[in-house]
């Protein structure tokens, strides 16, 4: 372990200060550029013992648990920085992967708060704890309010606590929805009857839409719906939905606008249909996904809402089975937003084909640059590249690519 005195010159992608000490780059947890601090070293660890000189985008975090909660990295970043950091994100990525990416202003869809949260839940005795990881540590911290939620779920921490004090530690994962409150729990243990028989009225009491456990619902006064477009859509449990609803709403105006006019559209890792039901206002659409259940509620939304031309969801597994490119030749335009790990082996069959217009979105920019340098080698231009921050004051981002063939 060493002490030394590190003078930050730079950001890293976790939004870490840079610093070069001993031919290495050190990177230094809530330094911003133009700081010097002494800080402690240990291996590839580095800890602030002081800061003598404050760069000139420091400003007062709104948080008075930040930088012991782990859930944001750059509450302490002026804004002009944060942004300039941000998109950085997506410029270095593409510069790795050789593809000239026209990166475009930095969206904020932030909006009211993020829809979405999970409080670990830790019980010592007959005391219930709630809340979020501390930075780099398994320790709980317990927070009563998260000022980045929206306001529906400031009730999230006693609602937590009292579904621990029937479970034990759990994990609680609450959706904001027009009808209330979903909550999927996740039990530490194996849960017993007689906890089920407790937790079930719990639902009522709590005022919740639908309480599941373990992914399977328990109890559903009302049944949860998220608006996407015209249509309602019924989310089944534990359902992967963007952060927040002005994000999904960025993601989808830029969506639409890459698809233009087409008339014939795949949705590729179409989830619940943010997209595809959005496309079907204009657009005969074909949608796949490997999540059965996401599938079924696309499906049954679509049924539901009048006026929307004809959509076809199919249960397909893009990792293993891509669409290859002549499944893909009837369409005008294609639109994928895979998970982290983004669809290398849809990007190659996507390359080969003579879709016009290839949309993609993306939650990991390494992952997206490695598809779009894919694209580019089939014959794709990038036409633009949106990074859209609905992951307010954390690391996370993000992107929408246009690209076209011809």
């Amino acid at each position: 372990m060493m002490e030394a005195e590190l003078a930050i010159t730079g950001l890293g992608r976790r939004g870490d200060g840079l610093a070069a000490w001993n031919d290495r780059v050190l990177h230094v947890p809530f330094a911003l550029p133009g700081e010097k601090v002494r800080a402690e070293i240990e291996g590839e660890r580095v800890r602030v013992l002081s800061r003598f000189m404050d760069g000139p985008d420091r400003v007062e975090p709104f948080c008075p648990h930040y930088g012991q909660c782990g859930g944001c990295q750059a509450q302490h970043m002026s804004e002009a920085l944060y942004r300039r950091w941000k998109s950085g994100i997506v410029v270095e990525a593409f510069q790795k992967r050789g593809v000239e990416a026209p990166v475009t202003d930095l969206v904020d869809a932030h909006g009211e708060g993020r829809r979405r949260a999970t409080y670990h839940v830790r019980v010592e005795g007959s005391v219930s704890r709630a809340g979020f990881m501390e930075i780099r540590s398994h320790r709980l911290a317990d927070i009563a309010n998260c000022p980045i939620l929206v306001p529906a779920l400031a009730s999230l921490h006693g609602i937590s606590c009292a579904i621990g004090a029937v479970l034990g530690d759990c994990d609680v994962s609450a959706t904001a929805t027009a009808t209330g409150l979903d909550i999927a729990v996740k039990a530490a243990r194996r849960t017993r009857q007689r906890e089920l028989v407790r937790v079930a009225p719990l639902c009522a009491e709590l005022g919740l839409a639908r309480l599941s456990l373990n992914g399977e619902a328990v109890a559903s006064p009302r049944e949860p719906r998220i608006a996407m477009g015209w249509a309602m859509v019924a989310p089944p449990p534990q359902s992967f939905l963007q952060a927040t609803a002005r994000g999904e709403e960025e993601l989808s105006r830029l969506v639409i606008a890459g698809v233009g006019k087409a008339k014939m559209v795949a949705d590729l890792f179409c989830g619940l249909g943010p997209f595809a039901l959005r496309l079907a206002e204009t657009a005969r659409v074909q949608a796949y996904d490997s999540d059965r259940a996401a599938v079924a509620a696309l499906a049954a939304a679509h049924r539901r809402t009048p006026g929307l031309k004809p959509v076809a969801a199919e249960v397909r597994d893009l990792f293993r089975e891509p669409l290859t490119a002549k499944e893909l030749s009837p369409y005008a335009a294609v639109v994928f937003d895979p998970p982290r790990a983004g669809a290398e082996a849809q990007a190659r069959q996507i390359a080969r084909s003579d879709v016009r217009d290839v949309i993609a979105v993306s939650c990991d920019p390494g992952t997206l640059a490695r598809d779009a340098a894919i694209l580019v080698a089939g014959g794709y231009r990038l036409l633009a590249a949106t990074p859209v921050d609905q992951f307010k004051w954390s690391f996370h981002l993000e992107t929408v690519a246009h690209f076209r063939k011809g």
